[in-house]
């Protein structure tokens, strides 16, 4: 087709006028989120903080694009919903994206960098840069914080992230029966922010493997708030021993872990199990007389001291007997915290970690950190790392700049859909730009506290 002839779209005629369209309308973005992702930015730092992480091995004399503006390019457009690479072969022109990274909107000779571009930054990587990417995302949460908070919870999960190629350390899984990644992601379980992420093998975890990395993290985290109580909380696979000795070496630190039934276990359980089988069948006769539906299950609380083989000492284990009509349900957590009771512990401490598998499918499916389709590792790992920059600008304007709005508690998603996903016409002047946004914005409101307190809190970038 000739680009020089207008593409014309047709419409069904309506209200008695035919209907066209061309694309004519000049300096127009639908992402009008991409200049409070700066102001997000600014207001954290956290793109200078990663950038500073990278040692950039290019000569000066053939930069067009600091590394900082790169990350900034890519992390935006991620977090406007472009995943992959190539979109910046479209977007780089984009006066949103090219005013958000510092440039001047309708200039062409300052467009952002391309698809092959980005692709260059993910595949010169090394270790160490991935290495202090992640250090970095730590170091950022804990800049968060104005204070030293009394208590963290540090929320542990792993999730598989299916390949479909011939990726480096992609493993076969037997229990997802495909080849896959297993990322490890680090939460604060009371609040949602991001800790850090690393990209792993698709194997299972060992425990020392695990405790390496935890270990890591709770150095940086003790370096900078000593006196912090810290709860390290996971599912059965983190119940291991290397764990647990990691917690008995920091006396402000306890764990919850879950815990898988074993031959020891389930006859222990059996005696509560009865009282709750039995209690059930009542109520379920109960019922039947009063010509009332059946009930929902029976769930009966207690604990009782247990040392695995590879434990370093005896822990506290708290059982759940839970019967219902499917049949019987025991299931234990251990943990090394006494006072909390039985129910408490298991329901309102443990079953919270539930919690950080919504903050995973943010990332996951709003942020598609399972784009990781490069052949390399470590280009994986750092389009990983695009998403998880996403998420924390997000949540960061969420956090600190939607409270006492509509959007404070929304998913990432509705966010992007709401509030970034805006038709803007730009016009630039010698000494001016203005942005155009629709007259009947839904959000109109709201965009005028968010701009305001961005525009009031913006600081200069922290250092890395």
């Amino acid at each position: 087709m000739n680009d020089s002839i207008p593409t014309q779209l047709r419409f069904p005629a309506s209200a008695g006028f035919t209907v066209r369209a061309q694309f004519d309308g000049g300096a127009l973005s639908s992402d009008f989120g991409a200049i409070l992702l700066r102001g997000t930015d600014l207001q954290t730092g956290l793109i200078s903080r990663l950038a500073g992480a990278i040692h950039d091995k290019r000569h000066p004399s053939y930069i067009s694009h600091s590394m900082t503006d790169l990350l900034r390019q890519r992390v935006f457009q991620s977090a406007c919903g472009y995943a992959d690479g190539n979109d910046a072969n479209a977007l780089r022109a984009d006066p949103m994206f090219k005013l958000a990274a510092g440039r001047a909107p309708l200039d062409a000779d300052t467009d952002l960098a391309s698809g092959p571009t980005l692709s260059r930054l993910e595949n010169n990587l090394t270790r160490r840069d991935i290495y202090r990417l992640a250090k970095s995302f730590v170091h950022a949460f804990i800049d968060s914080y104005a204070q030293a908070p009394a208590l963290i919870v540090l929320d542990m999960d792993h999730f598989e992230d299916p390949t479909h190629g011939q990726q480096e350390l992609a493993f076969y899984n037997h229990h997802y029966r495909h080849h896959c990644y297993m990322p490890l992601f680090l939460f604060e379980g009371l609040s949602g922010k991001l800790i850090t992420a690393i990209l792993r093998p698709g194997k299972r975890p060992t425990g020392r493997e695990n405790a390496a990395i935890i270990a890591r993290v709770v150095r940086a985290l003790r370096q900078a708030w000593p006196d912090t109580h810290i709860i390290l909380r996971g599912d059965g696979h983190f119940s291991n021993p290397e764990l647990m000795a990691l917690c008995e070496q920091d006396p402000a630190m306890d764990f919850i872990f879950g815990l898988a039934g074993n031959k020891v276990l389930l006859p222990l359980a059996q005696p509560l199990l009865e009282r709750a089988k039995s209690h059930y069948q009542s109520r379920c006769e109960s019922a039947r007389h009063l010509g009332l539906p059946a009930p929902g299950a029976t769930r009966l609380y207690d604990d009782l001291s247990y040392q695995a083989g590879t434990w370093p000492k005896a822990y506290r284990v708290v059982l759940k007997a839970e019967v219902m009509a499917l049949g019987e349900n025991p299931r234990f957590v251990v943990s090394s915290l006494n006072e909390p009771t039985a129910e408490l512990l298991y329901r309102e401490l443990y079953c919270a970690r539930g919690q950080d598998e919504n903050y995973i499918k943010a990332i996951k499916n709003d942020r598609a950190s399972d784009r990781t389709s490069d052949h390399t590792f470590l280009a994986n790992h750092m389009r990983m790392f695009y998403a998880c920059a996403a998420y924390v600008l997000i949540h960061s304007l969420r956090e600190n700049t939607l409270a006492h709005t509509e959007l404070a508690r929304a998913q990432p998603g509705t966010i992007i859909l709401k509030l970034f996903k805006l038709a803007v016409r730009v016009v630039q002047y010698k000494d001016r730009i203005r942005l155009s946004l629709p007259t009947g914005c839904p959000v109109k409101g709201i965009l005028e506290r968010v701009t305001e307190l961005l525009y009031q809190t913006q600081r200069p970038p922290a250092p890395a």
